[in-house]
């Protein structure tokens, strides 16, 4: 029975060992990514700065939303599916 005990935690020990190193492994990874990830971003920071765009093209003419016709409300009814 002792030996039966002792097998079992040998094996849980290098069961737990080998799952330590896959995640040490899996965090190593995560972080070459994250910095991979910065290094871009830093790379085309100047594309993310809004500031030195002209987005006045995009804007929209006040005077011309008087031409778009409303929606009408569509009552969707579904009692008499149910009957």
């Amino acid at each position: 029975m002792q030996k039966l005990l002792l097998l079992i935690i040998m094996i849980n020990t290098l069961l737990f060992s080998s799952n330590t190193t896959d995640q040490q492994t899996r965090i190593e990874q995560q972080i070459k990514k994250e910095m991979e990830r910065e290094k871009k971003f830093a790379r085309e920071q100047t594309f993310y700065q809004g500031s030195e765009y002209d987005l006045s093209d995009s804007e929209v003419n006040p005077d011309s939303l008087e031409l778009v016709p409303d929606l009408e409300i569509q009552d969707f009814d579904m009692d008499s599916v149910y009957d």
